[in-house]
């Protein structure tokens, strides 16, 4: 990561050294935050941001969900979003708003801490690498299940909740693996460490629903939506580990990871080893929309 100038924090531009909290911050002993990851891409008229709003009302609900309350609306954190991109000179990049109590309390009860608002951007490449981009990456299914919705709230992006993919998501890297997919308890798939799941046998694509465990992805329905419109049969449905081994191809979805091909899944081949055609019409048709050459798509982008 290569810091920006400035950092959106609590109200006021702060230069990145200074963006701080200290040591007894509630969001730091306990995970009491919400948070969102948001892409900006060059396009011939600016930086345009995907989605930002609907990522904005996703952070505000996380929030609520989560019991923090939100002085900003929406359309500030908007405002705020673009104006951070500017003032860093960003053209592309990745923006990550937080929100999360800080001091004022210690012990499991929050109250009396007060809430922190962030936003950041900076320069981020491929997640998942770009040879992984271009020709897909190896995964294995992890040994730890989906944080399920008897004890959490999966559909919530809190900042607790993502220990859960931390221990998934090193576990995989460590034993020689690009990326994790999570079981929930029941040991039907959630979703990668990060990442929504599509699924395709037969010229159908599948992704798991957020019952199964599976965050309410922007970039799952956007993906989704744009398969739909040129005649994919996608379907929300509950999908087994057998299924991964049996499917034609896989891929995944996410703000950071975009779309990117599953060329091997427990050390077993998908398909024929290689991102299959729905994977690479699904690629196009994301890339084409983000960076606002198709049209039809042109509300998703904000433009800074």
């Amino acid at each position: 990561m290569e810091a920006t100038e400035y950092i959106w924090m609590d109200g006021e531009l702060v230069p990145w050294a200074d963006a701080q909290v200290h040591v007894l911050t509630h969001g730091l002993h306990y995970g009491t935050g919400a948070f969102e990851g948001i892409r900006a891409y060059e396009t011939e008229n600016g930086a345009a941001v995907f989605r930002l709003t609907d990522h904005m009302k996703r952070l505000a609900r996380s929030a609520k969900a989560v019991g923090i309350p939100l002085d900003y609306g929406v359309d500030e954190l908007v405002k705020v979003s673009k104006e951070v991109l500017r003032v860093n000179g960003l053209t592309s990049g990745y923006l990550r708003p937080i929100i999360f109590f800080g001091t004022g309390s210690m012990g499991l009860n929050p109250q009396g801490a007060r809430v922190h608002v962030v936003i950041a951007a900076w320069e981020w490449g491929a997640y998942l690498g770009e040879d992984g981009l271009k020709n897909g990456i190896r995964v294995a299914v992890s040994s730890w299940r989906r944080i399920g919705h008897d004890a959490f709230m999966p559909n919530a992006k809190a900042t607790g909740g993502y220990m859960n993919s931390v221990l998934a998501k090193t576990a995989a890297v460590r034993a020689g693996y690009d990326e994790a997919i999570l079981l929930n308890s029941e040991g039907l798939v959630a979703e990668g460490s990060g990442e929504n799941l599509f699924l395709v046998r037969d010229g159908t694509v599948y992704t798991p629903p957020t019952f199964a465990g599976a965050l309410e992805g922007i970039t799952q329905d956007s993906v989704r939506t744009l398969l739909c419109d040129v005649g994919y049969d996608v379907q929300e449905t509950t999908i087994t580990r057998t299924d991964l081994y049996y499917a034609d191809e896989l891929f995944f979805t996410g703000t950071a990871a975009e779309v990117t091909p599953v060329r091997e899944v427990d050390d077993r081949a998908v398909g024929t080893g290689k991102p299959g055609p729905v994977t690479r019409r699904a690629q196009e048709l994301f890339m084409d929309t983000v960076t606002g050459n198709d049209e039809r798509y042109s509300d998703w982008l904000e433009y800074a």
